[in-house]
């Protein structure tokens, strides 16, 4: 993907260097800064004109980052936040974790099936942060938190995919659950299962939460929808 050259080289509210600050940190940071904002991916000579510094430079510190797993490139050269970030980010989730852990099993006895809150991972994925079964003893669904699936694949995913703008070729889905304020797969993540996700509303692009149920029988879609949609408000009314 190339950069929009029109407006690259700050962030809304730049920040000022004094003798007191590192300028190679501050660069490396705001290349971080940068592809948070171009989640497909930038070349080398973007990185370097969206930073304001010569491409060598930009080439040690994007170098530099990789080496701790900050920035990843694919195989042709499209560069990308890195896992690593998911590490440094661990705190941060653990609080979501508990925001999020009592909407999840309300939701998860309400509907007595298993729930799930999944985040988006770069642009490609996405991964289960909490799975939530009930507690009830009806057989229910499970799989293990952390499971990583493509954002183009499953009910989280495509529910991400429908609060970004419409894209050219885009499966028919995304634009059903923009439309419904839900997504639905059946079979998609796990044979047999139907997926039901809502968005969570008020976040960014790049950090899209979902809240789901995942079900074996989806005769009342509707309903289930209409839940999934209920908790994702409640936990972005929490997390303001």
């Amino acid at each position: 993907m190339t950069l929009d050259r029109t407006n690259v080289h700050t962030p809304k509210d730049p920040v000022v260097l004094d003798s007191g600050m590192s300028k190679t940190l501050h660069n490396g940071l705001e290349i971080l800064e940068l592809l948070t904002r171009h989640p497909h991916g930038l070349n080398t000579t973007d990185i370097a004109i969206g930073i304001g510094v010569h491409r060598t430079v930009a080439h040690r510190l994007i170098r530099t980052l990789e080496a701790h797993r900050l920035c990843r490139r694919d195989d042709r050269k499209q560069i990308y936040l890195g896992a690593g970030l998911v590490t440094l980010a661990e705190p941060v989730e653990q609080d979501l974790r508990e925001l999020a852990r009592a909407v999840l099993e309300e939701l998860a006895d309400s509907l007595e099936s298993t729930t799930h809150l999944v985040v988006r991972e770069g642009a490609a994925e996405v991964r289960a942060l909490i799975v939530t079964p009930p507690r009830s003893a009806r057989p229910h669904i499970s799989f293990r938190p952390g499971q990583v699936d493509p954002i183009n694949r499953g009910s989280a995913g495509l529910a991400m995919l429908a609060a970004l703008p419409a894209q050219d070729g885009e499966r028919a889905e995304v634009a059903r659950a923009r439309q419904r304020g839900f997504a639905v797969t059946v079979g998609e993540v796990t044979p047999s299962i139907t997926g039901i996700s809502a968005v969570v509303p008020h976040r960014r692009a790049e950090s899209l939460i979902s809240i789901g149920v995942s079900v074996f029988d989806s005769s009342n879609e509707e309903e289930l929808g209409e839940a999934v949609i209920a908790a994702a408000q409640q936990l972005a009314d929490l997390l303001r």
